[in-house]
């Protein structure tokens, strides 16, 4: 084979591995995006089956509850109600929501991710038209089992959306540009919207409801904390006899950094190196993995990180 032969045979190589991972950059005035065919078909089908649950979810529970369950989906009921009762006009759903989340779409595009606010906008007009359409089904009209159940299936929902890089809307826009562009705790915040939310809502319409309201929002909370893990962290304690292997594997996987400590150990009297890293725990698993393959007999002790202050790395959105 000539020169020229392995020059075309490479190009060919080239392209063929292009059509393996085809992506496509799309340009929207001074937005610049790109699509990898395969991850974003899977994120769409995701979040579209994530905006029917969580409709089904506003007309089988929250509505046959009377549920208010605080942010822009809360704040759109609320609303939503107050028209019904007191001016006897049915406003839509989702033209309510929408307006709503328009500062905080803007939020999104300018700060947080165009991508991510791409999604998370589809998830916005897909819940909402899916709400205005579906019809009401009752399952119970047992208001403890509504706001529990109610709450799991809406934390669920929320996990989904935010592992698939989007996010349902309203507060949650606010909650992520506070917290990675300010280092700002958003949790008073978003309580204190929810307490005036429920305020409203249990002074026009009844204690009753506004109390079992705040049951909904812990049982979806608790689930959200439990399966979304981005922003919760980890340390790692591990003693090894490759430290420098360890550190580099740790920042491959995560890109975060590590500090070798000198040790001895107590029971052979040897020397020992202690690797202590802090990283997200969703990176956890992936890094004790690779410690794993590099020494096969280190000791790896997790340790939950209640508290973080200085430099810490978090992957932006996309």
């Amino acid at each position: 084979m000539n020169k020229q032969e392995a020059e075309a045979v490479n190009r060919l190589h080239l392209c063929y591995t292009d059509i393996k991972e085809v992506s496509i950059w799309v340009h929207m005035g001074d937005m610049r995006m790109k699509f990898d065919f395969k991850q974003d078909v899977k994120r769409i089908i995701v979040i579209c089956i994530a905006s029917l649950v969580m409709a089904v979810n506003i007309k089988t529970f929250v509505r046959t509850g009377g549920l208010y369950p605080g942010g822009a989906t809360g704040l759109t009921i609320l609303l939503q109600t107050i028209f019904e009762r007191y001016l006897s006009i049915t406003v839509p759903y989702t033209l309510i929501n929408l307006l709503l989340n328009a500062v905080p779409v803007y939020i999104g595009f300018r700060y947080i991710g165009k991508k991510f606010t791409l999604y998370s906008c589809l998830v916005l007009i897909l819940t909402g038209f899916l709400t205005d359409i579906i019809p009401a089904h009752v399952i119970t009209y047992d208001t403890l089992l509504i706001s529990i159940f109610g709450g799991i299936i809406s934390g669920l929902v929320t996990s989904v959306c935010l592992i698939m890089g989007a996010t349902t809307g309203g507060t949650d826009f606010i909650s992520i540009y506070l917290s990675e562009k300010k280092g700002v705790d958003s949790w008073n915040l978003i309580l204190g919207l929810n307490i005036v939310i429920l305020s409203i809502a249990g002074i026009l319409f009844g204690w009753d409801k506004a109390l079992y309201s705040i049951i909904f929002q812990f049982a979806s909370t608790q689930v959200l904390h439990t399966l979304y893990k981005r922003y919760q962290k980890q340390t790692l304690f591990i003693v090894t006899r490759k430290p420098e292997e360890i550190c580099d594997a740790i920042y491959a996987v995560s890109n975060h950094g590590a500090t070798i400590l000198e040790g001895k150990g107590s029971y052979e009297h040897c020397e020992r190196n202690v690797v202590y890293s802090v990283v997200s725990r969703d990176e956890v698993k992936r890094v004790v993995r690779a410690a794993k393959e590099i020494d096969g007999n280190a000791f790896i002790n997790e340790v939950k990180t209640e508290g973080l202050s200085g430099r810490f790395y978090q992957k932006p959105n996309d």
